[in-house]
Parts: C-alpha cells; structure tokens; sequence
C-alpha cells in the first residue's frame, strides 16, 4: 500500500494546470486538507485561522495571492479543472482533468482524515 504522500504526489502530477485571471481568488476560502498536505504548510496562528475563517478566505491567501502556491492541497488544485469546481472566470486547462482520476481524488477525501485549512 503506497504512502498518503505518494498517493498526493501521483494525484498532483494528474491535475491539469491552467493560468488563473489575475488578481481572482474566488476559489480560495476554507477547504478540507488531509493531515499529510496541511504538514507541508506553514503553520498559522489561532487567530489568523479565525479571522480567514470569518472572512470565508484561506489562512494562506495573501495580499499578492496564494503564499504557498507550491504545496496547495489537492482540492485547490482541482479548482478549474472539472465542472464540479468550475472557475467562476470561465478560465480552465485545455483539457479537463480526467474523470477517473477525479473520481479516485473524491475517493482518496473519502478516506483520509481532513482538517480545515
């Protein structure tokens, strides 16, 4: 049986990209994390997690944009990449990604303990 990190690793170089409107983050507000991803991010304070919160935005979105763009989860990964998280821009990859690995990424969240980002 492969690692949660493989597995999320395998999932990541599975996700097409695509170059997002400038300046938009109407994709990045609280999301689910597995315990594996939110390790490869910087810890926020209490306080930064309860005002991003109370704001519906990410602890980690920044005044110039997403401050660890690199290590995002999964989840903000699929953001554009399938109908069922659609850019609200219309923006997108060429190609969506696959439906079977969609749907395997949807299984993976089922079976992985989540925290919220």
């Amino acid at each position: 049986m492969k690692s949660n990190v493989h597995i999320i690793k395998f999932f990541r170089q599975r996700i097409p990209a695509f170059t997002c409107v400038p300046g938009c983050h109407d994709c990045c507000g609280p999301v689910l994390a597995s315990s594996e991803e939110m390790a490869r991010l910087p810890r926020k304070s209490a306080q930064e997690q309860d005002a991003a919160l109370a704001a519906l935005s990410c602890p980690h979105l920044g005044a110039e944009g997403c401050q660890v763009y690199d290590e995002r989860p999964l989840v903000c990964r699929l953001f554009g990449t399938t109908p069922k998280l659609a850019c609200p821009n219309g923006k997108g990859p060429a190609v969506m990604i696959d439906p079977l690995t969609e749907e395997r990424i949807y299984d993976y969240f089922a079976q992985t303990r989540h925290v919220l980002v």
